[in-house]
């Protein structure tokens, strides 16, 4: 199976789902929908069409790791943001940080490869998952993630991530500076 609206119903949370829950919270949202993406390549061929004009994006690249210890970690960073694994556990105070299997994901974050996002955190903060943020973000008008599936993207604030983290009982840890 892909990761695009065409499986979600086999997702632990389907899209359609948390986007009723994201109505429910009175999210306010844009929601895109546009071909399968699966890389900061593919994203970059659709970006241009969902951004309002004078309006600061934060664009993401998701990394889903875990350390050593058999920890997990959600990764959010800038698209164009380099990332050094090593240099990231540093930071992180962590060592051994590599990129966990699709089953992981599946089992942690309830989604698949190419729809990771910070709202997986849905299924991930009941997994232990620890989320950790660009501070990039704190700069942008709007933040763009998939609602977890690859094939739709919703652009929301960073106050209304937050206000969803509240319900997931998710939170934001920011990342230092590497």
């Amino acid at each position: 199976m892909d990761a695009s609206s065409a499986f979600q119903d086999s997702l632990p949370v389907s899209s359609d789902a948390l986007l009723a829950l994201f109505q429910e919270w009175g999210i306010d949202y844009r929601l895109f929908h546009h071909v399968p993406l699966r890389t900061v390549a593919d994203a970059k061929e659709v970006e241009r069409d969902m951004m309002a004009e004078g309006e600061t994006a934060f664009l993401t690249k998701n990394l889903y790791l875990r350390d050593r210890k058999k920890r997990n970690y959600l990764v959010t960073l800038d698209q164009d943001r380099d990332v050094d694994l090593k240099a990231l556990g540093k930071a992180l105070g962590v060592g051994g940080l590599s990129f966990g299997s699709a089953d992981r994901l599946l089992e942690n974050l309830g989604i698949r490869p190419g729809a990771v996002s910070p709202l997986s955190m849905i299924n991930g903060a009941k997994a232990g998952v620890t989320f950790i943020l660009d501070q990039a973000a704190r700069d942008a008008d709007v933040l763009f993630f998939h609602p977890l599936v690859n094939d739709r993207t919703v652009a929301i604030t960073l106050a209304d991530l937050e206000v969803i983290f509240g319900h997931y009982g998710a939170e934001i840890t920011w990342l230092p500076d590497l």
